[in-house]
């Protein structure tokens, strides 16, 4: 009521017959300036607290579902939770380590740096002198978390009840997504194992630094790291003074979120200024970014990490047909799906992002653009793509705000071609089948069980081929028949091709050297029988 919002209740359809009520309200009576809709809904969320802030900050990543409008307000929600009290946080870190706390650290200022909705952050100095910084879940926040959510739940299932937009909003997925995100920032443990996945990922690096892990003085509820000291990455002044390149650090700001996305398929989902130092180098090193925050983490599978990489190369091509095929081949899009219909709108949304000077073509704003295009298609929007959409635009603010001549695509060139490059290189394809062949050794002796399953279903009809032509399925029972065929010889193929990776151990550098030979012939006499018998088999 405080923003005008009881006039959008009143105008849902079960309550439009005793809409006269909302004139009787006395604040109605009178015309009120409430703002707009964004801006009353960005201020709502902020006066609910904390968990609906948060609740607004994922929204602000749904760029699929939400008005341009709404999404840009929300993107402004900022935690600003004052700090707790100072006494609350000298007992977590006591109970914590079951000791004082003069033991465990020589300094520990009380005051924080920082103060977000789940937790706050402290300097303080270990007893050997080595500076940290200390973050401190929130106490009771476990009960706050609990009771927010569950009041988003009922809200949202009322939603979509009840509104007739709301089934298409899904806001259930949504509060979902919220519950989870949480749940994974609230263990520090599981940060900690975060920051060190990634600090081992860039070991070698010298442009990103992730700050240390303490673990024998981190816990469920308390994380200790190294201290960070850098620039703000948003300080252009001060970064031009300290002589940094800021041409060179927007460049290799992109090659540290491609390697990310395209090297290790495990990437940090939550980069924005505040969670990014910029440390000038020294003695002609070069300038690091310095990476802090790790309680939102984004991974791809090696399924979406390759058609990611393979609609990017085909995008860099122009290659629409393409594109609109890898989304249908992936299942993101239904396998009914039109092609050369998806193609056609794939293009109508990319023709325009391309005619524009290099330095303005936005990778995250193109996929935006056909996440958008893609949900007319009914596409299941996939919580990793989202993670990626919402790190790819924060990451090309940042270099743009560094170097406004950026060109987005040759920066992602590289990374993708490497990829593309490695994953048809002999060497590799000889290690993932060593590291798949002891799986494979183990399913071995289900094999020939779900063979004669196959065959079982194939000889009682309950194994069809299904088409929407009518014009093949006039021909079901001949291509049943063709297909036991091929899949007869195809089995018989993969059993020989079996025995001969079973048999054969690849050793770089050595000859090739053959043993199983008893195995080899089992297999070798099964693999020929099947192919034998496919030429045997009689139609009904």
């Amino acid at each position: 009521m405080k923003y005008g919002f009881d006039e959008i209740v009143f105008s849902i359809a079960y309550l439009r017959p005793v809409k006269f009520l909302f004139y009787l309200f006395p604040w109605n009576w009178f015309p009120r300036n409430y703002g707009s809709k964004s801006t009353r809904i960005r201020r709502l969320l902020e006066d609910l607290g904390p968990i609906f802030v948060k609740f607004g900050q994922i929204l602000s990543t749904r760029h699929d579902l939400l008005p341009e409008d709404i999404v840009k307000e929300l993107s402004l929600l900022q935690d600003r939770v004052p700090p707790f009290d100072s006494a609350k946080v000298k007992v977590i870190v006591e109970e914590a380590f079951g000791v004082c706390l003069d033991e465990v650290f020589a300094e520990f200022d009380m005051n924080p740096i920082a103060s977000a909705s789940i937790a706050q952050v402290h300097e303080a100095t270990l007893c050997d002198g080595t500076e940290v910084v200390v973050k401190v879940v929130r106490p009771d926040i476990l009960v706050t978390i609990k009771q927010d959510v569950s009041l988003m739940k009922l809200m949202a299932s009322l939603i979509e009840r009840y509104w007739e937009p709301g089934a298409k909003l899904k806001p259930s997925l949504i509060v979902s997504e919220v519950e989870k995100t949480i749940s994974g920032e609230l263990d520090m443990l599981r940060e900690a194992s975060n920051a060190s996945q990634l600090s081992r990922n860039f070991a070698q690096s010298e442009i990103v630094k992730i700050p240390k892990v303490y673990w024998e003085y981190t816990r469920t509820n308390v994380l200790v790291m190294e201290k960070m000291i850098g620039l703000n990455v948003s300080d252009i002044e001060g970064l031009k003074r300290a002589g940094v390149d800021l041409k060179k650090l927007a460049s290799n700001g992109l090659d540290i979120l491609f390697t990310q996305i395209f090297r290790d398929h495990f990437f940090h989902a939550d980069l924005h200024p505040g969670n990014i130092f910029i440390i000038p180098g020294k003695e002609g090193a070069p300038d690091r970014y310095g990476v802090v925050d790790f309680g939102i983490m984004g991974s791809l599978s090696e399924f979406d990490q390759r058609y990611l990489a393979e609609n990017c190369a085909a995008f860099l091509k122009r290659d629409y047909r393409r594109v609109a095929q890898l989304h249908v081949e992936s299942g993101w899009v239904p396998a009914d799906t039109r092609v050369d219909e998806f193609e056609t709108a794939i293009r109508v949304v990319s023709e325009p992002i391309f005619d524009r000077p290099v330095k303005e073509i936005s990778l995250g704003d193109l996929l935006l653009r056909l996440f958008q295009t893609a949900r007319s298609f009914n596409m299941e929007i996939q919580p990793q793509l989202l993670l990626l959409q919402k790190t790819l635009l924060g990451v090309e603010g940042i270099t743009r705000n560094l170097d406004p001549e950026i060109d987005m695509w040759e920066s992602a060139r590289p990374a993708v071609q490497t990829f593309m490059a490695e994953r048809l290189k002999l060497k590799n394809i000889i290690h993932e089948l060593r590291e798949e062949m002891p799986g494979w050794v183990a399913r071995l002796p289900e094999m020939p069980k779900s063979v004669f399953d196959v065959v079982d279903k194939f000889r009682s009809g309950k194994l069809n081929v299904k088409t929407h032509d009518s014009s093949i399925n006039l021909l079901k029972e001949e291509l049943n028949f063709m297909l036991s065929r091929v899949v007869y010889v195809l089995v018989g193929i993969g059993l020989l091709i079996f025995a001969l990776l079973l048999s054969v151990w690849v050793d770089f550098g050595k000859e090739l050297v053959l043993t199983y030979y008893p195995v080899i012939a089992l297999l070798v006499g099964l693999g020929g029988g099947m192919i034998l018998g496919s030429f045997l088999i009689r139609k009904k």
